[in-house]
């Protein structure tokens, strides 16, 4: 089974769920990283495919989510 994710939609998805908005979990992200982190530079990355696997693991992390690998099982 071939499952493409679509990370701009999940992580759109989960931010909805958390009833937050990317504008705070960025502000939170970049007092962690003791950072600017900009939404618009998220939205980007996320538009053009760009974003880097460890900036959606700081994501999810603010949002308490995690990336699981969970092995295929054959039929």
């Amino acid at each position: 089974m071939n499952m493409k994710i679509n990370v701009k939609y999940e992580l759109k998805s989960l931010i909805a769920k958390k009833a937050s908005s990317l504008k705070k979990v960025c502000e939170i992200l970049g007092h962690r990283k003791n950072e600017q982190v900009s939404p618009n530079n998220i939205t980007n990355k996320l538009r053009r495919k760009t974003i880097k696997f460890e900036e959606v693991q700081d994501i999810l992390d603010v949002l308490d989510y995690h990336i699981e690998f969970v092995e295929n099982k054959k039929l």
